[in-house]
């Protein structure tokens, strides 16, 4: 009886759990480099990636975690957005998918799989460093979806340089405008609708902590969301939103092999105590438990997920 009643449980433990990994040795768990160097134009497409990247689509089990809320997704035709939409759709959630005009391909394939799990996906294109494209999210989550409950401000604009003379002060803008202005934009038009228990979540970077010299404009604007998102958490605990951040390492996105020199994205990850890149399914489970409320004492943190590489 007490063997059958550890398996039991240990059942009962892995059929809750959200996600089945490939392997269950992190080194093994996802394919190593090399990887394919083949250039793409920015800002990149799935269905070019060798290896193809992993949004958990074969291997992401919802539980229910987010059922019937609503969130708005930025960066969500690909990478990490599309692995978070997948991992909110079958936990229970209805989305608004935010993404560029020339992104409409990869977002109608995510949206695609958001509608498999049974939920709403609502296409919403534009452009994240306006601050009237933020509120017409907002405006169209409140009513397609009737309400909004968390909002994951994942849109990144990324260039490398190997000298900074290089680096084009339009691009420069457009780095800050992407990443810092339009999660800022967003967040504060959705702190006018988010209920108490509402959930902020902004994808932050290594690159915040540990700067790559060939990323001069894109690391900065990574260490300003980690104080960004300090300090909205700080402001809007007085309405009760909560308001984290997830640090990725290297992740295995379309903004790597479209954006990066073809001898880095062949070795991309190798510097981790893992030996390999992340698999954006293998991020998304921190965004369903910042979002849900399992987190609920969770505010003005920033979770790392960089194969050992988060320098403290």
């Amino acid at each position: 009886m007490r063997w059958h009643g550890i398996g039991a449980g240990r059942a009962c433990i892995l059929a809750s759990m959200p996600r089945h990994a490939p392997h269950p040795h992190p080194k093994e768990a996802q394919r190593k480099p090399p990887y394919s160097a083949e250039k793409q134009a920015p800002p990149g497409k799935e269905k070019q990636m060798t290896p193809a990247a992993d949004h958990g689509e074969k291997n992401y089990t919802g539980n229910g975690r987010l059922q019937d809320k609503a969130a708005i997704i930025t960066g969500a035709d690909s990478g990490i957005g599309r692995a978070v939409a997948i991992a909110f759709a079958r936990e229970g959630a209805d989305l608004v998918l935010s993404y560029l005009p020339e992104e409409e391909e990869d977002a109608r394939e995510t949206a695609r799989w958001v509608e498999e799990a049974g939920r709403k996906a609502v296409l919403v294109p534009g452009d994240v460093q306006k601050k009237k494209y933020g509120q017409k999210l907002v405006e169209t989550a409140t009513k397609k979806l009737g309400r909004l409950d968390v909002v994951v401000n994942n849109a990144g604009f990324q260039r490398t340089y190997d000298d900074v003379g290089d680096v084009p002060e339009e691009e420069f803008a457009r780095t800050f405008g992407t990443n810092v202005f339009g999660t800022f934009f967003l967040s504060q038009a959705a702190a006018e609708v988010l209920p108490k228990g509402g959930s902020i979540i902004n994808t932050c970077s290594i690159q915040a902590y540990e700067p790559s010299p060939n990323l001069v404009a894109y690391a900065p604007t990574k260490a300003a969301l980690v104080s960004l998102t300090k300090v909205l958490a700080k402001a809007l605990a007085k309405k009760q939103i909560r308001v984290n951040g997830v640090a990725p390492g290297p992740v295995w996105t379309p903004l790597i092999p479209s954006t990066m020199p073809k001898e880095k994205v062949k070795e991309f990850g190798k510097n981790t105590l893992f030996e390999r890149a992340a698999q954006p399914a293998e991020l998304a489970p921190l965004y369903v438990f910042l979002a849900s409320e399992d987190a609920t004492y969770v505010t003005a943190e920033i979770y790392g997920a960089t194969g050992g590489r988060t320098p403290y």
